[in-house]
């Protein structure tokens, strides 16, 4: 199927070549109608405060929580630079190096003093378990939820909408919500994908899809453009939209509470939620994903509960007031080129911050569960990125002084230059202190100077307090990580979720571990960043890599060799230097060393994985979806299944025979035109009289007879292949081919596949067919397939009743595959249903397992050839109300034969 520039839309809809919007009836499906909505570009350089909306009632201000956050910030930094300036000058007056490396220190130690600060605040907060905002019982305001996407994975995409409109469905307030896939996709193979997942799903859904789609030609502006073209085509419509990223996942409770949230608060103009990571696998990511999870919160709280409603938006999982987002968040072009000019590349802050000067509130909902997203899978991919993000936020040096912004919001500008810019202050630090223990070494000192002094003056640092300084500086850079952890372990569900304390404290080991490990990796790859952004480089915009995927070895060596080179030459030198200097630098030596090994391990699925069988680095998300689940059966009547054959049909005739019937309706449209223009020309030769001749007469009215006939023929024509379809294909498919159904055109473009499902000799259904399954070779998968109708033939190999189903391209299942099939009979079978899933396979045998006393599990036998029921395996030796497990029966299985092996002193190799 050919697709035009912009959508998945049918291929007669055409964009006019000058614009990016469509024209045509055709589009009516694929987009709604459009509601223009003003966005005009918002000056930097001055700001009317009467503009502003006016607040429909007083909101207190967060004083006293600045204070002690803004306030305990500046006296620990304050503590901790006196502190710096007595461990140097412990020998009289500083040095001017001593003097730089004092300034240093401020520098980086107070950003973490502010997080510190942050920290505590937020822990004060979650220890009194703020109230969520309430599930509304109805709305009466329209949401457009946004997925804009860049060349992203289709089928994760697509899948994540369909996924999160169930579930928004499921609360009862799926009505209210509308859905977009807003594309800026730039290679054909990603949005030819897109137009094909759209063009499915919307047929899934069916008429009530509420689902929508637009691509553009050219990614203007990137995603603060692809926003921007759907607010002022569309945003007239919605009084608020949900904006997401590619890799956004929402729950149903979640999303309906934030348009709650934004309907109870008429002032609101943007609400955020905290995303955390899920579905994440390779090392890397599992430690991201524990970090975010455990010590995420926290930091996010206090920050949150500080900023009030002056607080900050980070560009998806977040409600806005579309007309608000409208009438103040138009960005301008920054003067000069990139990378401090061009367009705002980090425009989510700046989109803050101009809504906020605009009047309208900026606020976070940090305890919101069900707001997810996903990371990058290695430290490289997570450098690329940072890269991007590095620009966007030194970028915003020209924006922090724009007219009229809240003191908060130029604090969150300040806050994301700092992030950035703390790593070349810590390499600046790094050298400076390397400078003087080389001055040490190297320099002879003037141990007598020119002021009157009974002894010698000796150049040296205090070790003592020193060595309080860096406990201190410690203490406040690993506090939130420890809060965090605290507050796990307090709460029961999250521990045991967890693993367990032993568990938790041990992931939080690991991780503090990994992260000191990467932590001078990352401060040489964000310094290397920050200068080149200084010397003018752009980054660009990639598209960022979400799969588990490793990164080839060789890509890894030629990425971090210098990063090892760096770590070599450090350590040889510092060895050489003082044997002191080498041992304060080891952290930052060791990690620089190993930056290649480091670098490959953080990609790997196998040592995440094997970290994650031993329930480490676990989050609650992930314990609750792979964790072990109960639930007691009744023995009772369950319909058992009849094992059928399939075969998956070549469908070239379904695809010769809807062209050929398209070709013949085209010949008998163009026979029906014909036969109007020769009747009426004809009549028109009969009325003239005398002033036609015979000739011309006769030879209309030939004309007019031999178009007659080219009719008949052609109506014959198309009579003969509709009935040859519905003798072929019965009466769905025959049909479809006549109407070109969406069933067909799914059938031929290989979005599903024709499965003939034959019954054994002699067996037969009474009444229509239940659910239906196939087997996926080889390992005998079940996917579900969609009965179409009876079939008009007969498998010859089996001489059985067959009928036409549907199972899904993606399947696994092709054309020309035999498979088993499983199909609903009337016959039952007594005893308890034990679910497929349930099952597990050992030395040849299928076991489930049963509870036994308190907590325990026994493995039970399935038995030799089980009935089967449409949910599973029926068991007839087993008491009513037997508990059965669910899930995880596969982690019991290990853990038994672990213990087995310990017993038996076997090696664990699991």
């Amino acid at each position: 199927m050919r697709m035009d520039d912009v959508s998945a839309l049918p291929a007669a809809a055409r964009r006019d070549a000058s614009s990016d919007r469509p024209s045509g009836a055709a589009f009516a499906d694929a987009l709604p109608p459009e509601s223009p909505l003003p966005m005009p570009v918002q000056s930097l350089a001055a700001w009317d405060p009467a503009l502003a909306h006016r607040p429909s009632r007083h909101h207190a201000r967060p004083h006293a929580a600045r204070l002690l956050v803004f306030g305990g910030a500046i006296l620990l930094t304050g503590y901790g630079g006196w502190q710096m300036y007595e461990t140097v000058s412990v020998s009289g007056s500083p040095t001017a190096l001593q003097y730089v490396l004092v300034a240093l220190f401020l520098l980086t130690f107070s950003w973490i003093a502010l997080a510190f600060t942050s920290a505590i605040l937020g822990f004060a907060v979650l220890l009194r378990r703020p109230r969520l905002p309430p599930v509304p019982a109805g709305l009466a305001t329209r949401t457009a939820i946004l997925m804009p996407v860049y060349n992203e994975g289709t089928a994760r995409t697509f899948a994540a909408i369909e996924a999160m409109r169930e579930a928004v469905d499921a609360t009862g307030l799926g009505p209210a919500f509308d859905w977009f896939v807003l594309s800026d996709s730039t290679q054909a193979d990603a949005w030819i994908a897109e137009e094909r997942a759209f063009l499915a799903l919307r047929d899934a859904l069916g008429p009530d899809a509420r689902l929508y789609y637009r691509h553009r030609r050219k990614n203007h502006h990137r995603k603060a453009g692809n926003i921007g073209d759907f607010v002022t085509r569309w945003g007239g419509a919605y009084d608020h939209m949900l904006v997401l990223d590619a890799d956004s996942l929402m729950t149903g409770d979640s999303v309906v509470r934030l348009a709650g949230a934004m309907e109870a608060d008429p002032d609101a103009g943007i609400v955020q939620t905290l995303p955390l990571i899920i579905n994440r696998n390779t090392l890397f990511a599992r430690v991201t994903q524990f970090a975010a999870r455990i010590y995420g919160p926290v930091i996010a709280t206090g920050l949150g509960h500080w900023s009030g409603r002056d607080g900050n938006y980070w560009g998806h999982n977040a409600i806005i007031r579309t007309k608000a987002f409208a009438a103040a968040c138009g960005l301008p072009d920054l003067p000069g080129k990139p990378p401090f000019g061009g367009h705002v590349l980090s425009h989510d802050f700046v989109e803050a911050a101009l809504i906020r000067r605009a009047g309208w509130a900026v606020y976070m909902l940090p305890t919101l569960p069900g707001s997810y997203e996903e990371s990058p899978p290695s430290l490289i991919d997570v450098a690329v990125r940072d890269r991007r993000w590095a620009q966007g936020n030194l970028q915003h040096a020209r924006i922090i002084g724009a007219a009229g912004l809240k003191p908060a919001s130029r604090q969150h500008f300040a806050t994301g230059i700092a992030g950035y810019a703390a790593s070349p202050f810590w390499l600046c630090q790094l050298v400076v202190g390397i400078a003087l223990v080389l001055q040490t070494a190297y320099v002879k000192p003037e141990y007598f100077t020119t002021e009157f002094g009974l002894y010698p003056v000796f150049p040296r640092f205090d070790p003592v307090r020193a060595l309080q300084l860096f406990g201190l500086t410690m203490g406040i850079l690993l506090a939130p990580k420890f809060l965090g952890l605290l507050l796990a372990l307090i709460d029961g569900p999250v521990r045991r979720a967890c693993g367990g304390a032993g568990r938790l404290v041990a992931s939080c080991l690991i991780e503090i571990l990994l992260s000191a490990l990467i932590a001078p990796i990352a401060m040489v790859i964000q310094s290397g960043s920050v200068f080149s952004i200084l010397a003018g480089r752009d980054t660009g915009w990639n598209p960022q890599r979400r799969d588990d995927g490793s990164i080839p070895f060789a890509d890894i060596v030629r990425r971090h060799r210098w990063h090892t080179a760096l770590g070599l030459v450090s350590g040889v030198a510092a060895f050489a230097i003082a044997t002191s200097l080498f041992l304060w630098m080891a952290p930052t030596i060791l990690g620089l060393v190993l930056a290649i090994p480091i670098s490959w391990a953080s990609g790997q699925l196998a040592l995440g994985l094997a970290l994650k069988r031993r329930g480490l680095l676990m989050t609650p998300e992930e314990r609750a979806r792979i964790g072990l689940e109960t639930a007691r059966r009744p023995s009772e009547s369950h319909p058992i299944e009849i094992q059928a054959y399939g075969s998956v049909l070549d469908l070239a005739r379904v695809t010769e025979l809807t062209n050929s019937y398209a070709t013949a309706t085209a010949q008998l449209q163009t026979a029906q035109a014909r036969v109007e223009v020769s009747r009426a020309a004809f009549q028109r030769a009969k009325s003239l009289g005398a002033y036609a001749t015979q000739v011309q007469i006769e030879t209309t009215e030939g004309t007019f007879q031999t178009d007659q006939a080219a009719l008949a023929a052609a109506q014959s024509q198309v009579r003969t292949l509709s009935a040859t379809a519905q003798q072929e294909w019965g009466p769905v498919i025959g049909r479809g081919i006549v109407e070109r159904s969406g069933l067909v055109t799914r059938l031929i473009e290989r979005a599903d596949f024709l499965v003939q499902v034959t019954l054994p000799p002699g067996e037969a259904l009474k009444g229509p067919p239940g659910a239906a399954f196939a087997e996926v070779p080889p390992q005998s998968e079940r996917v579900p397939l969609r009965f179409v109708s009876a079939a008009t033939r007969t498998d010859q190999r089996i001489q059985g009743l067959s009928a036409f189903y549907t199972v899904s391209g993606d399947s696994g299942l092709l054309p020309g595959m035999s498979t088993l099939a499983f199909i609903t009979a009337s016959r039952a079978a007594v005893g308890v249903l034990v679910p497929e899933e349930a099952v597990v396979h050992w030395q040849g045998g299928a076991w489930f397992y049963r509870a036994v006393g308190e907590a325990g599990f026994a493995r039970h036998a399935l038995g030799a050839d089980p009935a089967l029921s449409g949910d599973g395996f029926v068991v007839a030796d087993l008491t009513n109300e037997t508990e059965i497990v669910l899930r995880g029966a596969q982690a019991l299985l290990s853990e038994e034969m672990k213990a087995q092996a310990q017993a038996s002193g076997g090696a664990d190799d699991d």
